[in-house]
């Protein structure tokens, strides 16, 4: 691609939240980690970000969560998949910690499975497996 970054061309994502510390207890059960603060990026003051762990290789794409003026959740816009050795896992914590199924664990053929959930704020995310 002319002008995009060799290999993957995704770098980063957002997922957008209102209540951010709601948000940061329910991605942190599903995916079973840690986010990290970062530090606002504007003169403003008004955003407020945690960030998903990143590959130290530079593998995948980096992302946050983020709390800001303009920025809205939304259940029908773009959607991040998050892979994992079985999806049905990181499934059962998304519901244990507030999330709700929009579908549940199904094959997707020779691309293995995946299952949606909708987070506190709506957001649907995916989650991604081969087994």
């Amino acid at each position: 691609m002319e002008g995009c970054a060799k290999g993957n061309p995704v770098v980063w994502f957002e997922i957008h939240a209102r209540d951010l510390a709601k948000a940061k207890a329910f991605y942190e059960a599903m995916l079973d980690t840690t986010l990290e603060p970062l530090a606002d990026p504007t003169a403003e003051g008004t955003v407020a970000m945690f960030a998903f762990p990143a590959d130290p290789q530079g593998f995948g794409a980096g992302g946050a969560l983020v709390h800001a003026p303009d920025a809205q959740p939304s259940a029908g816009g773009l959607m991040v998949y998050f892979g994992s050795d079985d999806c049905a896992a990181p499934l059962a914590r998304a519901l244990a910690a507030g999330g709700r199924e929009v579908s549940g664990k199904e094959s997707i053929g020779p691309y293995g499975f995946c299952a949606v959930v909708a987070d506190p704020d709506g957001n649907h995310v995916g989650l991604h497996s081969m087994a």
